[in-house]
């Protein structure tokens, strides 16, 4: 893809970040219409109809791209470009008006993380990065800060309700060796991490959907996010996740992890 291309994508995935947001905020207003799907979580009529008017608007602008959203499921996953949406991140939270939910649009190149936007209407907040190159908050280029080591770390988790029994040990071993571990956030925290607010983020049960934009923007801060076991993100990801804002911490985390 050529400089030009990238900027386009860049501002065509603000446009559907947009959508986003102007149909989460019409449906606080409105009321929201709320199932529960087959695994017992939740999800609304607003994740449906932002998903749906999403895809249209890239099959109208992009038709040999992929799309992979949490609603509709995947369209062509070996295109060059894929678009990873997940409409509504955190929908339990948007359920009880939290306001840490919000709507992560991701571009896939060559089946990685590339581009990401974090949005999140009633925090007024949105980041927009690409891999390795920038990161930016509203506007603003933002960093990750220097922690290089646990002892220092302030660390964010979604919920440990998410673990699998198995996994949970390796979680009691991160909270014991580190400053403080913060909960609940969703993937704002991805947001705060890679804006130089917190240094480590540990979670499981999280798809592709939930990690690719965030991948983007945390690696455009400078920071890197991964598997437990180090691996890179890609469509066949498995769903534990951690992120850190100094690479020099990457080593120690896993080391607990693993």
């Amino acid at each position: 893809m050529t400089a030009i291309d990238a900027d386009e994508i860049l501002l065509f995935a603000q446009r559907l970040a947009d959508v986003g947001r102007a149909g989460l905020l019409r449906a606080r207003a409105e009321g929201i219409r709320v199932d529960t799907k087959a695994d017992g979580s939740f999800v609304t009529g607003t994740d449906r109809a932002i998903e749906a008017r999403m895809r249209r608007m890239i099959g109208e602008t992009y038709p040999d791209h992929g799309i992979l959203g949490e609603e509709y499921g995947p369209e062509r996953l070996d295109a060059e470009v894929v678009w990873v949406l997940d409409p509504v991140d955190g929908t339990a939270p948007f359920i009880a008006g939290i306001p840490v939910y919000g709507t992560l649009i991701g571009a896939a190149l060559g089946g990685r993380p590339w581009i990401g936007v974090l949005d999140y209407p009633a925090a007024g907040d949105r980041w927009v990065g690409m891999e390795g190159l920038f990161a930016e908050r509203n506007g603003a280029r933002v960093r990750t800060r220097r922690c290089s080591a646990l002892a220092g770390a302030l660390t964010t988790c979604s919920s440990p309700d998410f673990f699998r029994d198995e996994d949970r040990p390796r979680l009691d071993r991160v909270r014991k060796e580190v400053r403080y571990t913060l909960y609940g956030a969703s993937s704002l925290a991805f947001g705060l991490l890679a804006a130089g607010s917190t240094d480590l983020a540990v979670d499981s049960g999280l798809k592709p959907y939930d990690v690719f934009a965030p991948a983007a923007v945390i690696s455009g801060a400078g920071g890197i996010m991964t598997e437990w076991s180090g691996a890179g993100i890609t469509f066949a990801s498995q769903d534990r996740m951690v992120a850190v804002g100094d690479p020099d911490l990457h080593p120690a985390a896993l080391d607990l992890l693993g």
